[in-house]
């Protein structure tokens, strides 16, 4: 996977013409979020289903 700027760049040609601003900003914040995530997955920085429900309970 690329880095932010080229995943980025790649998401904005996909959309159509007409979006918003609005929509470019939530699909450049979704791809940051994902990228994030997946640090934290090959990091190890993970939960299990059972430990997401336990902290949700608090």
């Amino acid at each position: 996977m690329g880095s932010l700027k080229e995943v980025t760049i790649e998401t904005i040609k996909k959309l159509p013409d007409g979006c918003s601003l609005e929509d470019i900003m939530y699909e450049i914040n979704f791809v940051a979020q994902v990228l994030e995530g997946l640090k934290d997955a090959e990091a190890g920085r993970l939960l299990t289903t059972e430990e997401l429900l336990e902290k949700s309970k608090v």
